[in-house]
């Protein structure tokens, strides 16, 4: 029997969710940060916005050199910047977003051009090592398949390294019927 996989989109309350600062203009982007980095001084998730001096170029680069892999693997990016999820869900990612709401869609529901997933979070991994590795759907699967018990097994191997599987949607998608 073949299981079903979601993807969780994490947000805090008060925010829109399915949105990417990084889409926005410099200017918008940078005022939005200064607002949400200051209404939320309390949750960890905006903790990056504070410093979005910094924060914004590294982001801009983690985004340019997956889209660019993303694209030389065979995917079809709708977007240069994608959403955000986490393969399955993430306790460490739910704290971060102070406990507040979340979003999960069936992989099945996303374009499969659009998908791609990193071992850990993109742009953390690419300051600490340097590199990240970047999979398409068909390359997930096919790990996912090496383990009897298909995706829990690949999350429990993969969670002795990585706090999760980030997931970038470089599209927009829908929220699913009742969020």
């Amino acid at each position: 029997m073949e299981q079903q996989i979601f993807l969780t989109y994490y947000y805090y309350p008060d925010t829109e969710p399915l949105k990417n600062i990084m889409r926005l203009p410099r200017e918008e982007a940078f005022a939005l940060a200064r607002q949400l980095a200051d209404s939320h001084p309390e949750t960890t998730a905006f903790y990056r916005f504070a410093d979005f001096e910094n924060y914004y170029p590294g982001r801009m680069k983690t985004d340019a050199l997956m889209y660019e892999r993303f694209c030389l693997l065979g995917g079809k990016p709708r977007d240069r910047h994608p959403l955000s999820f986490v393969l399955e869900e993430s306790d460490y990612l739910h704290e971060w977003f102070g406990r507040g709401k979340a979003i999960h869609i069936p992989l099945e529901q996303v374009d499969g051009e659009i998908v791609s997933f990193t071992l850990g979070d993109s742009m953390s991994t690419l300051t600490r090592e340097g590199d990240f590795t970047l999979l398409t759907l068909p390359m997930l699967m096919e790990e996912v398949g090496k383990y009897p018990d298909g995706i829990k097994g690949y999350l429990q191997e993969a969670r002795k390294k990585y706090h999760y599987i980030e997931v970038q949607v470089w599209g927009n998608v829908a929220l699913p019927a009742g969020d």
